[in-house]
Protein backbone atom coordinates (compact mmCIF):
# COMPACT_ATOMS: atom_id res chain seq x y z
CA UNK A 1 0.00 0.00 0.00
CA UNK A 2 1.37 3.47 -1.22
CA UNK A 3 1.52 6.26 1.58
CA UNK A 4 -0.58 9.07 1.13
CA UNK A 5 0.67 11.73 -0.01
CA UNK A 6 0.05 15.18 1.43
CA UNK A 7 -1.98 17.80 -0.29
CA UNK A 8 -0.70 20.97 -1.26
CA UNK A 9 -0.89 23.44 1.19
CA UNK A 10 -3.51 26.13 0.93
CA UNK A 11 -4.27 29.19 1.94
CA UNK A 12 -7.59 29.78 1.36
CA UNK A 13 -11.06 27.77 2.73
CA UNK A 14 -12.26 25.70 -0.33
CA UNK A 15 -15.95 26.61 0.70
CA UNK A 16 -15.72 30.23 1.89
CA UNK A 17 -13.35 31.21 -0.02
CA UNK A 18 -11.78 33.00 3.87
CA UNK A 19 -8.21 33.27 4.44
CA UNK A 20 -7.43 30.32 7.14
CA UNK A 21 -6.49 31.33 10.12
CA UNK A 22 -2.71 30.37 10.07
CA UNK A 23 -2.23 32.14 6.70
CA UNK A 24 -4.18 35.53 8.02
CA UNK A 25 -1.35 37.99 8.58
CA UNK A 26 -3.88 40.25 9.91
CA UNK A 27 -5.73 37.92 12.12
CA UNK A 28 -3.91 38.31 15.66
CA UNK A 29 -4.50 42.24 15.70
CA UNK A 30 -8.66 42.52 14.60
CA UNK A 31 -11.14 43.46 17.59
CA UNK A 32 -14.06 40.89 18.03
CA UNK A 33 -16.63 43.07 15.80
CA UNK A 34 -13.93 42.56 12.44
CA UNK A 35 -13.54 38.52 13.39
CA UNK A 36 -17.10 37.91 13.85
CA UNK A 37 -17.03 40.00 10.08
CA UNK A 38 -14.08 37.91 8.49
CA UNK A 39 -15.73 34.65 9.73
CA UNK A 40 -19.21 35.41 8.54
CA UNK A 41 -19.33 33.35 5.08
CA UNK A 42 -18.79 30.10 7.65
CA UNK A 43 -21.38 30.73 9.83
CA UNK A 44 -23.90 30.91 7.33
CA UNK A 45 -22.77 27.05 5.97
CA UNK A 46 -25.30 23.91 7.13
CA UNK A 47 -24.38 23.23 10.53
CA UNK A 48 -23.26 19.40 11.44
CA UNK A 49 -23.20 16.89 14.32
CA UNK A 50 -19.90 16.04 15.96
CA UNK A 51 -20.05 12.78 14.47
CA UNK A 52 -19.87 14.38 10.79
CA UNK A 53 -17.25 17.06 12.00
CA UNK A 54 -14.75 13.77 13.28
CA UNK A 55 -15.19 12.09 10.06
CA UNK A 56 -14.77 15.02 8.25
CA UNK A 57 -11.58 15.38 10.03
CA UNK A 58 -10.39 12.14 9.56
CA UNK A 59 -11.04 12.03 5.92
CA UNK A 60 -9.11 15.33 5.35
CA UNK A 61 -6.40 13.33 7.34
CA UNK A 62 -6.62 10.26 4.84
CA UNK A 63 -6.63 12.30 1.86
CA UNK A 64 -3.00 13.79 2.93
CA UNK A 65 -4.06 17.13 5.11
CA UNK A 66 -2.02 16.75 8.45
CA UNK A 67 -3.39 16.58 11.32
CA UNK A 68 -0.47 18.96 12.96
CA UNK A 69 -1.90 21.66 10.34
CA UNK A 70 -5.18 21.68 11.34
CA UNK A 71 -4.52 22.09 14.77
CA UNK A 72 -2.42 24.78 14.02
CA UNK A 73 -5.58 26.77 12.12
CA UNK A 74 -7.96 25.69 15.03
CA UNK A 75 -5.65 27.04 17.76
CA UNK A 76 -4.48 30.15 15.47
CA UNK A 77 -8.34 31.11 15.30
CA UNK A 78 -8.61 30.40 19.07
CA UNK A 79 -5.87 32.88 19.93
CA UNK A 80 -7.00 35.32 18.01
CA UNK A 81 -10.56 35.30 19.69
CA UNK A 82 -8.94 35.55 22.96
CA UNK A 83 -6.76 38.44 22.09
CA UNK A 84 -10.15 39.75 20.69
CA UNK A 85 -11.86 39.72 24.02
CA UNK A 86 -9.41 40.84 26.32
CA UNK A 87 -8.86 43.89 23.82
CA UNK A 88 -12.68 44.60 23.97
CA UNK A 89 -12.57 44.09 27.44
CA UNK A 90 -10.01 45.88 28.16
CA UNK A 91 -8.11 43.11 30.09
CA UNK A 92 -5.34 42.78 27.54
CA UNK A 93 -2.56 42.41 29.51
CA UNK A 94 -4.24 42.96 33.31
CA UNK A 95 -3.00 39.75 34.12
CA UNK A 96 -1.73 36.17 32.33
CA UNK A 97 -4.18 34.28 30.10
CA UNK A 98 -4.83 31.08 31.91
CA UNK A 99 -5.23 28.13 29.14
CA UNK A 100 -6.60 25.13 30.93
CA UNK A 101 -6.08 22.26 27.97
CA UNK A 102 -7.58 18.47 28.32
CA UNK A 103 -5.35 15.37 27.14
CA UNK A 104 -6.54 15.07 23.73
CA UNK A 105 -6.99 17.54 20.63
CA UNK A 106 -9.09 19.96 22.76
CA UNK A 107 -6.25 20.51 24.56
CA UNK A 108 -3.91 20.82 21.30
CA UNK A 109 -5.67 23.01 19.82
CA UNK A 110 -4.90 25.02 23.39
CA UNK A 111 -1.19 24.54 23.30
CA UNK A 112 -1.74 26.20 19.74
CA UNK A 113 -3.50 28.96 20.59
CA UNK A 114 -1.02 29.25 23.79
CA UNK A 115 2.07 29.30 21.70
CA UNK A 116 0.51 32.37 19.30
CA UNK A 117 -0.62 34.51 22.20
CA UNK A 118 2.88 33.99 23.72
CA UNK A 119 4.43 35.57 20.15
CA UNK A 120 2.32 38.44 20.77
CA UNK A 121 4.06 38.98 23.59
CA UNK A 122 1.45 38.28 26.32
CA UNK A 123 2.27 36.33 29.71
CA UNK A 124 0.02 33.06 28.73
CA UNK A 125 -0.38 30.11 31.56
CA UNK A 126 -1.04 26.83 30.14
CA UNK A 127 -2.44 24.23 32.22
CA UNK A 128 -2.44 20.15 31.25
CA UNK A 129 -4.93 19.33 32.85
CA UNK A 130 -4.91 14.92 33.11
CA UNK A 131 -4.26 12.56 34.97
CA UNK A 132 -0.86 11.18 32.35
CA UNK A 133 2.09 12.64 32.09
CA UNK A 134 1.74 13.90 28.39
CA UNK A 135 -1.04 14.39 26.13
CA UNK A 136 -2.68 11.10 24.85
CA UNK A 137 -2.49 12.16 20.59
CA UNK A 138 1.20 13.01 18.60
CA UNK A 139 0.23 16.04 17.34
CA UNK A 140 -1.06 17.64 21.19
CA UNK A 141 2.15 16.27 22.41
CA UNK A 142 4.54 17.98 19.66
CA UNK A 143 2.49 21.18 20.85
CA UNK A 144 2.89 21.07 24.49
CA UNK A 145 6.37 20.50 23.94
CA UNK A 146 7.09 23.44 21.94
CA UNK A 147 5.69 25.23 24.80
CA UNK A 148 9.00 24.59 26.74
CA UNK A 149 10.49 27.03 24.19
CA UNK A 150 8.80 30.11 25.06
CA UNK A 151 9.80 32.44 27.57
CA UNK A 152 6.20 33.88 28.07
CA UNK A 153 4.79 30.62 28.87
CA UNK A 154 4.32 29.23 32.17
CA UNK A 155 3.65 25.26 31.90
CA UNK A 156 1.78 23.41 34.84
CA UNK A 157 0.57 19.96 35.19
CA UNK A 158 -2.52 19.23 37.04
CA UNK A 159 -2.86 15.84 37.28
CA UNK A 160 -5.15 15.88 40.44
CA UNK A 161 -7.80 17.82 42.28
CA UNK A 162 -5.40 19.48 44.81
CA UNK A 163 -3.11 20.87 42.06
CA UNK A 164 -5.83 22.75 40.59
CA UNK A 165 -6.96 23.93 43.78
CA UNK A 166 -3.51 25.73 45.14
CA UNK A 167 -4.19 26.84 40.74
CA UNK A 168 -7.53 28.17 41.73
CA UNK A 169 -6.40 30.41 44.29
CA UNK A 170 -5.46 32.61 41.98
CA UNK A 171 -7.55 32.17 39.49
CA UNK A 172 -9.06 35.83 39.42
CA UNK A 173 -6.24 37.09 38.34
CA UNK A 174 -6.43 36.03 34.81
CA UNK A 175 -7.07 37.99 32.44
CA UNK A 176 -9.35 35.67 30.15
CA UNK A 177 -9.31 31.91 30.60
CA UNK A 178 -9.64 29.38 27.51
CA UNK A 179 -11.18 26.22 28.07
CA UNK A 180 -9.62 23.26 26.17
CA UNK A 181 -10.24 20.51 28.32
CA UNK A 182 -12.66 18.53 26.07
CA UNK A 183 -14.02 18.76 22.58
CA UNK A 184 -16.57 15.76 21.30
CA UNK A 185 -16.42 13.27 23.50
CA UNK A 186 -18.05 13.75 26.60
CA UNK A 187 -20.20 10.73 28.14
CA UNK A 188 -21.87 10.78 31.33
CA UNK A 189 -21.01 12.40 34.41
CA UNK A 190 -17.23 14.84 34.10
CA UNK A 191 -14.16 12.92 36.15
CA UNK A 192 -11.33 14.21 37.53
CA UNK A 193 -9.38 16.50 37.88
CA UNK A 194 -11.38 17.43 34.91
CA UNK A 195 -14.69 18.07 36.91
CA UNK A 196 -12.49 20.24 39.29
CA UNK A 197 -11.20 22.22 35.97
CA UNK A 198 -14.77 23.39 35.34
CA UNK A 199 -15.85 24.04 38.51
CA UNK A 200 -12.61 26.69 38.66
CA UNK A 201 -13.87 28.72 35.46
CA UNK A 202 -17.11 28.65 37.08
CA UNK A 203 -15.67 30.91 39.72
CA UNK A 204 -13.57 32.54 37.86
CA UNK A 205 -16.39 33.79 35.51
CA UNK A 206 -18.52 34.73 38.70
CA UNK A 207 -15.63 37.06 39.32
CA UNK A 208 -15.78 38.49 36.16
CA UNK A 209 -13.38 36.75 34.41
CA UNK A 210 -14.20 35.73 30.62
CA UNK A 211 -14.76 32.52 29.26
CA UNK A 212 -13.48 31.40 25.29
CA UNK A 213 -14.35 27.69 25.00
CA UNK A 214 -12.66 25.60 22.61
CA UNK A 215 -14.86 24.17 19.84
CA UNK A 216 -17.49 23.38 22.58
CA UNK A 217 -17.88 24.28 26.08
CA UNK A 218 -16.80 21.39 28.29
CA UNK A 219 -19.63 18.98 29.02
CA UNK A 220 -21.73 20.86 26.12
CA UNK A 221 -22.60 17.99 23.49
CA UNK A 222 -22.10 19.26 20.28
CA UNK A 223 -24.86 17.11 18.56
CA UNK A 224 -27.44 17.69 21.08
CA UNK A 225 -26.35 20.51 23.00
CA UNK A 226 -27.50 18.69 26.25
CA UNK A 227 -24.68 18.97 28.87
CA UNK A 228 -23.40 17.32 31.79
CA UNK A 229 -22.61 18.69 35.28
CA UNK A 230 -21.21 20.83 35.91
CA UNK A 231 -20.47 22.61 32.52
CA UNK A 232 -18.48 25.13 31.63
CA UNK A 233 -20.61 28.35 30.65
CA UNK A 234 -18.78 30.48 27.85
CA UNK A 235 -18.83 34.26 26.75
CA UNK A 236 -17.48 33.19 23.43
CA UNK A 237 -17.36 29.71 21.82
CA UNK A 238 -14.87 29.42 19.16
CA UNK A 239 -15.84 26.50 16.94
CA UNK A 240 -14.52 25.14 13.64
CA UNK A 241 -15.17 24.21 10.28
CA UNK A 242 -19.25 24.55 10.30
CA UNK A 243 -21.97 25.48 12.42
CA UNK A 244 -22.58 22.47 15.29
CA UNK A 245 -25.88 21.33 15.58
CA UNK A 246 -25.62 21.17 19.68
CA UNK A 247 -24.79 24.52 19.78
CA UNK A 248 -27.88 25.89 17.79
CA UNK A 249 -30.23 24.34 20.38
CA UNK A 250 -31.41 26.26 23.41
CA UNK A 251 -29.27 24.77 26.02
CA UNK A 252 -26.54 24.71 23.52
CA UNK A 253 -26.62 28.47 23.28
CA UNK A 254 -27.06 29.58 26.08
CA UNK A 255 -24.10 27.89 27.64
CA UNK A 256 -21.78 28.98 24.42
CA UNK A 257 -22.19 32.14 24.42
CA UNK A 258 -21.39 34.43 21.06
CA UNK A 259 -20.10 31.63 18.56
CA UNK A 260 -17.49 32.30 15.79
CA UNK A 261 -17.29 29.54 13.24
CA UNK A 262 -13.74 29.50 12.05
CA UNK A 263 -12.04 27.92 9.02
CA UNK A 264 -9.14 25.09 9.48
CA UNK A 265 -9.11 24.21 5.91
CA UNK A 266 -10.93 20.92 5.59
CA UNK A 267 -11.12 20.50 1.75
CA UNK A 268 -14.52 19.64 -0.25
CA UNK A 269 -13.88 16.01 -0.85
CA UNK A 270 -13.85 15.35 3.18
CA UNK A 271 -16.86 17.22 4.00
CA UNK A 272 -20.22 15.49 3.34
CA UNK A 273 -22.72 18.45 3.84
Amino acid sequence: MSATLPVAHVTTDPRTGITLPAEDPELLTLGLRDLVKRWAAAKDLPPMAAEAMTGADRRAQAIGVPGARLMEQAGTAVAAAVRAVAVDQGRLGHGPILVLCGPGNNGGDGFVAARRLAHLGLSVVVVFVAPEAKPRTHDAGVNWDRLANEPTVTRIHAASPRDLAILGQGVEKASVIVDALLGTGVRGALRDPIRTAVEMIQRAAEGGVPVVAVDTPTAVDLTSGEASQPAVRADLTVTFHRPKTGLLTRRGAALAGKVLVAPIGIPLDADRA
